[in-house]
């Protein structure tokens, strides 16, 4: 991998590693965290959506929508972005919401 290939933002701020583990390391880095912001995008939007709904008071929507946000934390929880506790935390809140507003209208 060449300088080329990093963006110009990742080579002000590292310095070029030395050795080729350490090479290795931050392409590895790079890439990693990559994937790591776009899933806690993913994370990020698949909730506000649903709150959104919620807000919106469109319960048959937001109880539709409620698996794919489960699906979405769960996945989230399996590649180690997010902890068990907080996944069962999100999940248990966002049900507990849509259960609220159910009952309130």
């Amino acid at each position: 991998m060449t300088r080329g290939d990093f963006p110009a933002t990742i080579i002000a701020i590292f310095i070029m590693p030395k050795t080729k583990s350490a090479q290795k390391a931050l392409r590895q880095n790079v890439r990693r965290n990559a994937l790591n912001v776009s899933r806690k995008s993913a994370l990020k939007s698949a909730v506000k959506g649903f709150s959104i709904l919620i807000k919106e008071k469109k319960m048959d929507e937001a109880t539709q929508t409620l698996p794919n946000v489960y699906k979405t934390i769960d996945k989230m929880q399996k590649v180690n972005l997010i902890k068990k506790g907080k996944a069962d935390r999100m999940k248990s809140r966002l049900t507990k919401k849509l259960v609220s507003q159910k009952s309130g209208s």
